[in-house]
């Protein structure tokens, strides 16, 4: 499948947002991992949690542990959502692959949603993410297991996915001064997802 697919990503967020609150999971599957993340972070830390969706269940759970909360999505309709639900917090719509806030926060997280990319605007990413982060600054992102492309599904709708090869992914982290922290492939207690949680050292 062609990386065209990828373009297509926002697009059917947009059209699909009420099928997606629908469908989303609020099981807080993602909780260990996020506690992990929050336990780099200090008291009432920033977090940007870019591809924020609707802000549930994650922003909501951030929220309601007292942290500061920014949500980015490219998807208006996804954020009209999130604003409903938290109005005291900021909602930023911004495509990702040209994220530009013109600050830093102490914990950054692109859960679910930097896999969309391709695999020249995931190496991109790298550079954003260095951008708004500091010394301290804790990353948390989910990926595929390995270099490839896969297709899913959503609201019938094909889907795109893609992932770089670990030893990519360290390399890139490493490159822009974060140390990984812990990666588990296929986490059988976060429903199969590979996460890797990392910090900028320098």
């Amino acid at each position: 499948m062609s990386n065209s697919a990828a373009q297509h990503i926002l697009s059917i967020y947009q059209r699909h947002a009420q099928t997606f609150a629908e469908q989303r999971s609020q099981s807080l599957f993602e909780q260990r991992w996020l506690e992990k993340f929050t336990s780099l972070l200090p008291d009432a830390g920033s977090i940007v949690d870019v591809g924020c969706g609707n802000g549930q269940p994650i922003a909501g759970w951030f929220i309601h542990q007292g942290f500061q909360l920014t949500g980015v999505d490219g998807a208006s309709a996804m954020l009209e959502r999130a604003r409903q639900q938290f109005p005291a917090q900021r909602w930023i719509q911004q495509d990702m692959r040209k994220l530009s806030l013109g600050e830093t926060f102490d914990g950054l997280l692109a859960w679910d949603s930097f896999f969309h990319l391709t695999h020249e605007d995931q190496r991109s990413m790298f550079d954003r993410f260095a951008e708004h982060s500091h010394v301290g600054s804790a990353l948390m992102f989910t990926s595929g297991t390995d270099h490839g492309i896969a297709m899913g599904q959503f609201a019938g709708e094909p889907l795109f996915h893609a992932s770089l090869a670990p030893d990519e992914y360290r390399a890139l982290l490493a490159n822009h001064g974060f140390g990984v922290i812990d990666m588990i492939q296929e986490d059988p207690h976060c429903a199969g997802h590979t996460v890797w949680l990392a910090q900028r050292a320098r």
